[in-house]
């Protein structure tokens, strides 16, 4: 295959891009070795950042069943770091989880207003610089202007005048980045979705290629890996790849399959697994894939499909927090996923309540890693 050599220059030095005449680039190399450093979510970490429903949310239907949800991520995360909690009621946080075995010294409820729930899309987004940690206010718009966002999008900012973040450097940008668009090995590679990331209600002025040199500036980045395929009915942020396929570590990818020949996602997701199969590491290997098992299908009470994923599950220090649907695949997808990430403790959730909303387990979760919190 052909290609074409650009340089381009950013403000750290120059950038060499290579475009392949079949399409747009798998990667992206710098001529000059970055200090910054975008890790992997299996990395250690301090905690992880939730925002509580309340019922000016979209939740209101069924807040209860949410609330308890809720309880139980943040009474797991409470036993592997610190939990974070955004509400402006930390008494109807208490309450809910005086039920579960939270070890409630660990959880710190924050008095911060927010539009929603989906920490991972408005949460503050954390690379290396130096080695030490720098956190990264990105814009968020509502996934493309679909929904109100300015009390989100304030958030991080607050946590910061709070004193959560402690001495932590909060750098605003702004680029609109979502935290579920972007999937790091933590060596220098982000997978992400064309549907998402170079769709123009994000950044409409710009490029792909724009759009890649950001992710070097801003994250360190060194190759792109851009999935054109994907899709799962029900999702609103236009294809975010942590409900698709995720990194795992020893180069491997965990993704969600579909293998029923009838079912409206075969033909993209099958087409996203052939994209999969093609890439290849850093050192020119294929990656190890582990496809996850499908569910069967889930609807809400108006019979729309809603977007359940096993690929949605949430890393934690020494456990993986998996999302299950009350299906016959759940236990599959808790082995595969201990196959993945050997030496870890696999929990399952039910994540049944999160899909009404459209969302699942991953998406209401920030990690913070080490060093963010002091």
């Amino acid at each position: 295959m052909l290609a074409t050599l650009t340089a381009v220059h950013l403000n750290r030095g120059f950038l060499l891009a290579i475009r392949l005449t079949a399409g747009f680039p798998p990667f992206i190399l710098p001529a000059t070795m970055s200090t910054i450093r975008f890790p992997a979510e299996w990395e250690e970490q301090d905690g992880v950042l939730l925002a509580w429903p309340h019922a000016e949310t979209d939740w209101k239907p069924y807040l209860d069943r949410a609330q308890e949800t809720f309880a139980k991520i943040i009474a797991e995360a409470s036993h592997h770091g610190r939990v974070i909690v955004v509400t402006t009621n930390p008494g109807e946080v208490q309450h809910f989880l005086k039920h579960t075995y939270a070890l409630c010294d660990h959880v710190q409820c924050c008095p911060i207003p927010s539009n929603d729930t989906w920490a991972r899309d408005f949460g503050p987004i954390t690379v290396f610089e130096n080695h030490h940690p720098i956190l990264l206010d990105c814009q968020f718009n509502g996934w493309g202007g679909k929904f109100r966002a300015d009390l989100d999008n304030a958030i991080s900012t607050g946590l910061k005048e709070h004193g959560v973040f402690g001495p932590t450097h909060l750098r605003r940008l702004h680029l609109i980045l979502e935290g579920g668009s972007i999937e790091s090995d933590g060596h220098g590679t982000i997978l992400t979705t064309a549907s998402c990331n170079a769709n123009p209600n994000r950044n409409a002025h710009m490029s792909r290629k724009d759009i890649e040199q950001a992710f070097a500036q801003f994250l360190g980045v060194t190759r792109v890996l851009w999935l054109e395929h994907g899709y799962l009915a029900g999702d609103d942020t236009d294809g975010h790849v942590d409900m698709l396929a995720r990194f795992a570590p020893h180069d491997t990818i965990v993704y969600q399959s579909c293998d029923n020949t009838i079912d409206e996602h075969y033909e993209e997701l099958s087409a996203m697994a052939d994209e999969l199969k093609q890439m290849k590491t850093p050192l020119d290997t294929a990656y190890r894939l582990i496809p996850l098992p499908w569910p069967s299908a889930k609807h809400d009470e108006n019979g729309d499909r809603l977007p359940a994923s096993y690929a949605n599950f949430l890393i934690l220090n020494g456990a993986v927090l998996v999302p299950v649907y009350n299906d016959p695949h759940d236990a599959l997808a808790l082995t595969l996923m201990g196959t993945a990430y050997p030496g870890r403790k696999i929990i399952g959730i039910d994540c049944s309540a999160l899909i009404l909303q459209h969302g699942s387990l991953h998406c209401v979760t920030m990690q913070l890693p080490k060093g963010v919190l002091g």
